[in-house]
């Protein structure tokens, strides 16, 4: 007895003698898991191991598969080796065929058969017109025998009676009729076939670079008895990301958020009716952070004579060029998932949430969009306008983050029951005007809201003892009118000319005050946010004093 110890990641396991034989499993396995990653997946093939089993085959794996992320397990009763991967070309593995070759072989088949259904009437065309073009008395099913009969013997045949022509004219007729019917529908039948194998070639064709080459692998093994074998690895390429429908409830003021997820792959294999699981992880980002340099102070050297030549000194290699911030790739990639509605696992660094039905997902990057439940969030409504750039009012709908860990994803907008529109909700980032960790949608017009601005007052003269200085005034004036039944919370916002130069003096008045100088964090940007009853109107004005010297020419940006 041998004891032979296994590569990477695999148990030892106490071989048969080497001229003993050595039975070996077929390829049963199935695709019984899959752990989607945004940009990545893992997935876990399950296979059946019969008793006295000394090896086993799983073969027709994808291309992109990450070889240093294979792990095997089994149960009690099988023992696992070592195993080898083998990378070779589709063509040369006949059980591995595209997932797409037989439907596509279903289709041709089908257009075959048309087109050879189409060219045998086209035969009967041909013999019908040959027919008509006879003048002998041929009635019925009589016509291919006189036909035949009048070519082989080349007799003269006897005029027809009236009877005879009548009942010849009426059989070819409803012949023809037969025949040309059916070649119109055969050829709408090969339209249809061929529209519908031309998406399919195409995706082969798409694809065709990653399926060139398959993958298998080869496990050594001890089966005691019948038992399970599992393989997991990771591919490259396969994703999910989320996306939301809100809908608003301007009477109760909430926002109906429902979760989706939209899951694609094209890894080369077919995932029917497998456990799905959506996972924040990231296996593919890096695993440490960048750390900061040192940083150090010296005296520049006094620069050297134009001419002179420098001493000749061993130079360091060049540093490499930094690589892309790892992070920074990560972020793009990486979002945060929704709190589901479905069980979920807290893995302390990831959170994983597990779609309780069985899902397929096919081979052909078409998206399988999953419904991931519900939720009701309370919102501020807020009336929001700027009238000097559009005398209009929307409806905004400001939320505070839910329980729960929320990726950002584009959402479909509706209010009254009536689509207005798409937005994007992320609590990570700052939205317009939103307290951090909340969110803000824009659900449309409000039409029941006029909003009207002034004509700019703007006056230009000459200020100081010797009028060196110029000082320009303007105002702005805003109304706005509530035909609601209802009051609103009104919000105006106004941009207020902001110095970036000591010589430039800016004096502000507002009336009324504003409730921030610096919305959004924006200096410059003014609101005004009040409470505005039903059928009442509030007015808004702003002046503004920029005061700089004659001989500066003022650059002015809005």
């Amino acid at each position: 007895m041998a004891c032979i110890v296994s590569g990477v990641g695999a148990l030892p396991f106490v071989a048969m003698a080497q001229d003993a034989p050595r039975p070996a499993a077929g390829d049963t396995s199935r695709i019984a898991r899959v752990t989607v990653y945004p940009g990545s997946a893992t997935v876990e093939r399950v296979a059946r191991v019969p008793s006295g089993a000394r090896s086993l085959t799983i073969g027709c794996l994808p291309a992109s598969i990450d070889a240093q992320s294979l792990q095997i397990s089994a149960d009690a009763a099988v023992r696992v080796g070592e195993f080898n991967v083998l990378t070779e070309d589709r063509d040369v593995a006949a059980a591995c065929a595209s997932p797409l070759d037989g439907r596509i072989r279903e289709l041709e088949d089908q257009i075959a058969g048309v087109k050879a259904e189409a060219s045998a009437l086209q035969l009967v065309d041909g013999y019908l017109r040959g027919v008509a073009g006879v003048g002998g008395a041929v009635t019925g099913d009589d016509a291919t025998a006189a036909a035949t009969t009048a070519t082989a013997t080349n007799t003269r045949i006897a005029s027809p009676t009236p009877a005879q022509i009548t009942a010849t004219a009426e059989v070819l007729r409803k012949s023809g009729q037969d025949a040309f019917a059916r070649t119109h529908q055969l050829k709408r039948k090969q339209e249809a076939l061929e529209l519908a194998l031309k998406p399919l070639v195409a995706e082969r064709d798409r694809v065709a670079s990653q399926r060139a080459r398959v993958v298998s692998v080869s496990i050594n093994l001890a089966a005691e008895r019948d038992a399970e074998l599992r393989l997991s690895y990771q591919v490259r390429g396969p994703g999910w990301q989320p996306t939301y429908r809100a809908t608003l409830d301007g009477a109760k003021s909430t926002v109906l958020l429902e979760r989706q997820a939209l899951v694609a792959q094209n890894s080369g294999e077919d995932w029917t009716g497998v456990q799905l699981t959506l996972s924040t992880g990231q296996p593919g980002r890096a695993t440490q952070g960048r750390l900061p340099r040192a940083w150090t102070l010296d005296v520049a050297p006094p620069p050297q004579p134009v001419g002179a030549v420098a001493p000749v000194m061993a130079m360091a290699a060049p540093a490499p060029p930094a690589a892309p911030a790892p992070l920074a790739r990560a972020r793009m990639a990486e979002d945060a998932m929704p709190s589901f509605d479905v069980s979920s696992i807290d893995k302390g660094f990831a959170t994983e949430f597990a779609v309780p039905q069985r899902i397929t997902v096919p081979s052909s990057g078409q998206r399988v969009t999953l419904a991931l439940g519900s939720q009701t969030a309370p919102a501020t409504l807020i009336t929001r306008t700027a009238p000097a750039v559009e005398e209009a009012a929307y409806l905004v709908a400001q939320m505070a983050q839910p329980a729960g860990v929320w990726p950002a994803g584009t959402v479909g907008l509706y209010r009254d029951g009536a689509f207005v529109g798409t937005g994007r909700i992320d609590f990570a980032a700052a939205s317009a005007g939103a307290p951090a960790g909340s969110t803000s949608l824009s659900f449309g017009r409000d039409e029941l809201v006029t909003v009207r601005a002034e004509a700019v007052q703007d006056l230009t003269g000459s200020t100081g003892f010797t009028g060196s200085r110029t000082e320009r005034k303007t105002r702005r004036a805003y109304s706005v009118d509530n035909r609601h039944k209802t009051a609103i919370t009104l919000q105006v916002l106004h941009a207020a000319p902001v110095s970036r130069n000591e010589k430039i003096e800016v004096e502000s008045r507002y009336q009324p005050q504003p409730a921030d100088l610096a919305w959004d964090r924006t200096p410059g940007t003014v609101a005004w946010q009040q409470s505005l009853a039903a059928g009442a109107t509030a007015q808004f004005s702003a002046e503004h004093t920029i005061r700089y010297p004659k001989d500066v020419q003022l650059q002015e940006r809005q």
